[in-house]
């Protein structure tokens, strides 16, 4: 699972996945901008990438901010309740 990750640390946790469009339904308890480096972490996810679409109520966003419910386009498959965190 997660290689040194604390939970505590994460900025953020999957609420709902939609396959058909790649994109994760994310609350956020930290800031997230596009651009950011990402690591999704759960019992079968572990995806670093970078942050390239973000939407609020279905408009695009440049930044996010705590307590804010954010789309974000992913490159792969995650789960409901992986943990998001930032990667330097």
């Amino acid at each position: 699972m997660s290689e040194g990750h604390d939970p505590n640390q994460a900025i953020g946790q999957v609420s709902h996945y939609f396959g058909h469009l790649s994109v994760a339904a994310v609350s956020l308890k930290q800031p997230l901008a596009l651009g950011d480096r990402i690591h999704v972490v759960g019992h079968t996810t572990d995806l670093v990438q970078e942050v390239r679409s973000m939407q609020i109520d279905h408009v695009e966003v440049q930044e996010a901010k705590p307590g804010d419910d954010v789309a974000i386009a992913v490159d792969d498959h995650v789960r409901e309740h992986d943990l998001i965190y930032r990667e330097s």
